[in-house]
């Protein structure tokens, strides 16, 4: 009998188009959708990727990581001198303005590491050396920064060409791989005491300081030791991760966007599948009927249904889910669009398609539910 079943739905193939279609639509919407406000909120936390430290030290007011309200330089003191903290180093960063050889200004985000350590930068140089940022007026640039600034110039900038920062000139030593800003802007790489030199010259310059915890103690313990002895803000890394995370959901208006979208797919599923599946169910009554009329029980009858939906669902899943993937390897591969896919995402959509399935099954059972056998005898 269920290869019965799936005989009449493979065999309306007009229909089984349409509710495939229609089911893979709402699964690719759900699935890129939701993965792409995924890789907006990786693109929040570019600067904690990038600088893989276990503590990261601020003014108590900050609230995500994006944000930097400057700390007096005495505080970098007075966080070594706390139990646990093997090393602290300072961090700079800032929203400056790049001038190019063609006169056209670009904002970039340029970030200080410690002098002597260099601590801070991303781990995979694709050009270039990290210690050649020693070199007077020496930077690094990301890939895709770099790529932004050369969008649209005949002459575009490469390893150990210059530009402006501030009317300060700054030559390109390296090119890094990092995680895209949020913002979109190229970051730049530069030692503290250089990177304080092309600033603007303010009283406070300290953006975060940068902790390493000794053997033995957990970035949570060692950031509470530095709250209590020093009345500043202290996060382990993974706790920064997701407290800038909620901030921009609790702050903006992302999470509608991309949340009403993905709701929108999911009535749109229920809406053309049921249609759809109703539909085919109308076509096929003289089928029912006959199967009924044979002696086939209403059980039977609603597990067929339920088996027909289920599998057009899962193949319409299936479908989905592959063109939101390589929309992803497309997007990824082009840097130009966020997308990331937790584990988590495939099996929302899964969900969600099966929940579609079953209400458009429903429908089609109350149907058959009220189906007299006799009715397939009628002239």
């Amino acid at each position: 009998m269920y290869r019965i079943a799936l005989k009449m739905l493979f065999g309306d193939r007009a229909k089984y188009f349409m509710l495939a279609s229609a089911l893979s639509f709402c699964a690719l919407l759900m699935t890129q959708q939701a993965s792409v406000f995924c890789g907006l909120m990786l693109w929040t936390t570019a600067t904690l990727r990038n600088t893989d430290v276990p503590v990261w030290v601020m003014d108590p007011n900050v609230e995500q990581v994006n944000e930097a309200k400057p700390l007096l330089d005495t505080d970098l003191a007075r966080v070594r001198s706390v139990e646990g903290v093997a090393w602290a180093v300072p961090y700079y960063f800032s929203i400056q303005q790049a001038r190019l050889y063609d006169g056209k200004f670009k904002s970039i985000q340029l970030i200080g590491l410690d002098n002597h350590t260099l601590i801070g930068a991303p781990p995979k140089m694709m050009e270039g050396e990290l210690k050649k940022l020693h070199q007077s007026n020496a930077v690094l640039i990301d890939k895709v920064g770099l790529d932004r600034l050369n969008k649209g110039n005949p002459n575009p900038l490469k390893l150990g060409d210059s530009f402006e920062i501030n009317d300060h000139r700054v030559k390109i030593v390296g090119i890094v791989d990092a995680a895209r800003s949020f913002f979109g802007n190229p970051l730049i790489y530069t030692t503290y005491e250089r990177a304080l030199e092309v600033a603007p010259k303010v009283r406070k310059n300290l953006s975060f300081i940068l902790v390493q915890t000794q053997p033995g103690y957990s970035p949570e313990k060692v950031a509470d030791q530095i709250r209590i002895d020093t009345g500043l803000k202290a996060l382990a890394n993974h706790d920064f991760f997701w407290k800038t995370i909620k901030w921009y959901i609790d702050n903006t208006g992302i999470p509608i966007a991309y949340g009403t979208t993905i709701a929108l797919g999911f009535i749109v599923g229920v809406a053309v599948a049921g249609q759809t599946f109703y539909a085919f169910i109308l076509d096929n009554l003289g089928n029912l009927g006959a199967l009924k009329a044979m002696g086939a029980g209403a059980k039977l009858l609603r597990r067929m249904l339920v088996l027909q939906a289920m599998v057009v669902g899962l193949i319409g899943y299936g479908v989905g889910l592959g063109l939101a993937s390589l929309f992803g390897v497309v997007a990824v591969s082009t840097g130009a669009v966020p997308f990331y896919m937790p584990y988590v995402i495939p099996i929302f959509t899964l969900i969600s398609i099966l929940i579609i399935c079953m209400i458009s099954a429903t429908i089609a059972i109350r149907k058959v539910n009220r189906l007299e056998a006799a009715e397939v005898f009628r002239v």
